[in-house]
């Protein structure tokens, strides 16, 4: 019996067209569009479970085994729109199999490789592309590839150290939260008859605390509202440039993590530049990638004005010189990388020593946050306990 099909296609102008078809199955479909002089892009069985979709999302590791499967074969002297077709037939996920099936019809057509790879930039970003035209102009795509897959790894790593290291203070954050909500919301109203006799002086933090729990208990509503209500502005200001730069500033110049967030923005960006000079990529479009891919909007500013002074003559060390975001040891190393000639290098040494960085400030964040976090909870947690033992106290002593 034949299903109702949902496509998006791109005809033989270069134009996205939408529209349904009836099929039997999936691949049916897509030949039928191939028939007609349509190159399928997406191809969903109309009606799909929603979250099906979201679970069939192409990931991140999803990108580096393809690119690592595209450089063995590249490597062993398979055409890339032959190891493109390959790999799109073993492909279990649809998306990234329609994909792949848009890049070999492409490159067959006679374009570039980096050209079909810019229109699908929500999985292949710039300097995915950047490296890959570089690698055309080079006749090294292979190696390229490798290089691809190896930057992106590294960047998934250190991505996955930072989560690791914020999961714990997190969780303890959370736990704080849900324990001194569950003392105020049931154990102190069980004190409160107690409290309110006749006679009873209480401390003011008991007061402060009694008047907390009714607000809570009894106008919960209006703390529901204001929690969401921060959610949206924080969201909403991460979105604006304005608040993206208050919360940049705030992570670079926090207490325990300032470091670490320095540390990777700087671990980034040396990594993304000594790829792209060490691969032929043009300085100032290496400086340019370098400076979007920093993910902290001070160091995007920072390396956009070596762009310029690099643009005016100036030599990137001379630019950097003195700018507190960047160690003086940084700006030497790179400074005799430009002297000798070997920028490349030296940039790949000082990524992987940056690499090493960002492993020891995540463990010296990490030992420092225990005993702060355990601290803050008992604080917390002690607060209300003595300010729910100390009424007690002056209730047991004697006339």
């Amino acid at each position: 019996m034949p299903i109702s099909f949902l496509y998006k296609a791109r005809d033989p102008l270069g134009q996205i067209i939408e529209g349904t078809l009836e099929a039997e199955t999936e691949d049916e479909a897509m030949q039928r569009l191939r028939r007609e002089g349509f190159t399928p892009l997406l191809v969903e069985e109309e009606g799909a479970d929603v979250s099906a979709l979201f679970a069939r999302r192409v990931t991140k590791t999803d990108i580096i085994y393809l690119t690592n499967q595209m450089a063995i074969m590249v490597e062993t002297g398979i055409t890339i729109s032959a190891a493109l077709d390959t790999i799109a037939e073993q492909e279990d996920n649809p998306k990234l199999r329609n994909v792949l099936t848009d890049l070999k019809e492409a490159v067959e057509a006679g374009e570039d490789f980096s050209v079909a790879l810019a229109r699908h930039q929500k999985l292949f970003d710039e300097t995915y592309v950047a490296l890959i035209r570089a690698s055309e102009a080079t006749g090294t795509l292979g190696e390229m590839l490798h290089r691809i897959a190896s930057y992106m790894r590294n960047e998934k790593e250190t991505r996955n150290k930072v989560r690791s290291a914020l999961t714990y203070p997190g969780a303890m954050l959370t736990l704080s939260i849900g324990v001194t909500a569950f003392l105020l919301t049931y154990i102190m109203p069980k004190f409160e008859p107690l409290f309110s006799r006749p006679g009873v002086k209480l401390p003011a933090s008991t007061k402060v605390l009694m008047k907390l729990s009714d607000g809570m208990i009894h106008h919960w509503y209006l703390w529901i509202a204001g929690i969401v209500a921060l959610i949206v502005a924080f969201i909403f200001m991460k979105r604006t440039p304005g608040g993206r730069r208050c919360f940049d500033y705030a992570k670079i110049h926090a207490p325990v993590f300032g470091q670490l967030f320095r540390k990777v923005a700087i671990s980034r960006s040396i990594r993304t530049l000594g790829t792209m000079i060490a691969s032929d990529v043009s300085m100032l479009d290496s400086l340019k990638l370098c400076a979007d891919v920093s993910g902290n909007a001070f160091y995007r500013e920072l390396w956009l004005q070596v762009l310029d002074e690099v643009t005016s003559g100036r030599k990137i060390c001379e630019s950097i010189a003195g700018n507190p975001l960047l160690p003086p040891i940084l700006v030497r190393m790179i400074s005799s990388g430009e002297d000798t000639g070997k920028l490349d290098v030296v940039l790949e040494r000082v990524s992987a020593y940056y690499d090493n960085e960002v492993d020891t400030a995540i463990k010296t964040a990490t030992s420092l946050i225990e005993p702060i976090m355990i601290t803050v909870m008992g604080v917390v947690v002690g607060g209300i306990a003595m300010s729910l033992l100390l009424p007690i106290f002056s209730l047991s002593k004697p006339g």
